[in-house]
């Protein structure tokens, strides 16, 4: 009953259609690690979430993908008295984003010069949008912080924009504050996100629907 409740609100048309999604959904998360690895590795800033985990983890005995894992458990406990519904996607964001970053930044190099990490930055920047639309399509719930988002949106009645503002305008300074990194990079990933994942996500979502009318559509057996 726990699974099917945690299943219930996707639009899976079969169990074929849910197996792609689940895959779908993981490799999503997986890369979303991995771009975050190029943007750290790439020197010139961070998004304003992972400001605040870079900041904790100069002072916490823990890496960066455990910051990250803790920061996601602690925004999803402040979805309680906003009484958002978790899927399962929530949750598997929640674990695997971090353990996926750290992973990456095993393997990958520290740049030389800002000439070498700037193009990592972009890298891990279009490579991030491309598995946010692969990850919200799979329609497997939204991951904390943008239920984090949308949550508060409901009970306050405030535009997103101005709840989106708020909150990582908040987390940027705390990290800030903590020694996390701000530049350039932060700057071209407040302005760059949106548009690059506006242009990935419909398109990743139609090829999604596609498939799924053509399994619905294919005869049994």
């Amino acid at each position: 009953m726990l699974l099917r409740a945690v299943l219930l609100p996707i639009t899976a048309t079969s169990r074929r259609d849910l197996v792609e999604r689940f895959g779908q959904l993981i490799i999503g998360l997986l890369l979303y690690g991995v771009a975050l690895g190029f943007m750290v590795r790439g020197g010139i800033g961070v998004a304003p979430w992972d400001v605040l985990s870079l900041g904790i983890a100069r002072w916490a005995p823990i890496g960066y993908g455990t910051v990250t894992v803790a920061v996601s458990v602690i925004v999803l406990l402040l979805w309680i008295p906003l009484r958002q519904r978790v899927g399962l996607g929530t949750v598997l964001n929640a674990l695997l984003v971090g353990p996926s970053a750290d992973l990456a930044l095993l393997v990958l190099p520290t740049p030389g010069t800002v000439w070498i990490g700037a193009p990592m930055f972009v890298v891990g920047l279009l490579l991030l949008a491309f598995a946010t639309g692969l990850y919200i399509s799979a329609d497997f719930g939204p991951g904390p912080r943008d239920g984090l988002m949308t949550g508060l949106v409901r009970r306050t009645g405030w535009p997103v924009w101005l709840v989106r503002t708020l909150i990582e305008g908040s987390v940027l300074a705390v990290g800030w504050l903590l020694g996390g990194p701000v530049g350039v990079g932060t700057v071209l990933f407040a302005f760059g996100v949106g548009p690059l994942i506006g242009w990935f996500l419909p398109r990743i979502a139609s090829m999604r629907e596609a498939r799924s009318q053509r399994l619905t559509a294919a005869p049994a057996g």
